[in-house]
């Protein structure tokens, strides 16, 4: 089970604004689940995801910024953000300032965002953006990491850039949320079928090992039943079975206030308990991380 390491760091991993200062792709963040300072890379200004998940942080009443990417532009503020965070000058002001000493410590440059990175017309591009900015700076210990829903990697432009991304450091941290179709339904809300998901899922593990991230939650006063929680198990163990690695695997809750008010966090019981019974019940590693 992780652990917060001080109040200060659970106020920053609680804050996890994706602006700074007058940037428009990168923000850093301090990352609960890479435990240490996180550049992330947000290409979906325009808000456009084909998920619609209950837990939804994004403000999607208000318009966003539909545009291309602006390559030149990355690439400079992924080098300003990569330096402020090396040479320590991240921390000499707020918020960053209140992060631990253990914790000032760049773990990895993540494709995230407003929406899923990979439906971006350009993700290829700005997954070799960060892979130069990677090589550029000699960054051999700090990872690539690509935050996603995995809807779409049976596309040979995504399929590509995977490549690109086990190339330098990749690692592919996949949502999984459910066990079954109609509990995929009321938390997703996507049109994606979810044995796409699964199937996705499933070859990518086939040619890399992945991280699975997991976030349950309480709706409407219900937390997961038993029986979803047993499916759950099982369409992991159908992807090792399959051949696939599961290097991890990530269960957490709801951590900052989600869009949906009838959506709240479990307790830090109950999620220790489903961490625990997805341990026991795939054999597999299992990190909890508490909201």
């Amino acid at each position: 089970m992780t652990r917060l390491p001080d109040p200060s760091a659970h106020r920053l991993f609680e804050a996890h604004p994706r602006s700074f200062e007058a940037y428009r792709y990168v923000y850093p963040v301090l990352s609960r689940r890479s435990r240490g300072i996180s550049i992330g890379v947000n290409l979906n200004r325009d808000k456009q995801c084909n998920f619609d998940c209950v837990y939804c942080q994004v403000d999607r009443s208000e318009p966003g910024q539909t545009q291309s990417l602006g390559a030149d532009r990355l690439a400079d503020e992924l080098d300003r953000a990569i330096e402020l965070a090396t040479s320590g000058r991240l921390f000499e002001s707020p918020p960053f300032q209140d992060v631990s000493v253990p914790l000032r410590r760049l773990n990895d440059i993540a494709l995230s965002g407003d929406g899923e990175p990979t439906m971006h017309g350009d993700f290829p591009r700005a997954v070799e953006i960060c892979a130069e900015a990677r090589r550029r700076h000699t960054l051999d210990e700090v990872k690539l990491v690509l935050i996603t829903n995995a809807s779409t990697f049976h596309h040979d432009a995504v399929r590509r850039a995977l490549g690109v991304l086990d190339a330098n450091g990749g690692e592919i941290w996949a949502k999984l949320d459910a066990g079954t179709e109609e509990y995929y339904r009321s938390v997703n809300r996507s049109a994606v079928p979810f044995q796409r998901i699964l199937d996705n899922l499933a070859e990518a593990a086939r040619e890399r090992p992945i991280i699975i991230q997991t976030l349950f939650t309480r709706m409407r006063g219900r937390r997961p039943s038993d029986d979803e929680l047993a499916a759950y198990g099982q369409r992991l163990r159908e992807i090792v079975a399959g051949g696939g690695r599961i290097k991890c695997v990530q269960i957490h809750t709801v951590a900052r206030r989600p869009a949906k008010p009838w959506v709240a966090a479990l307790g830090g019981d109950e999620i220790d308990a489903i961490g625990w019974r997805v341990r026991h019940a795939t054999g597999l590693p299992v990190d909890v991380f508490h909201g």
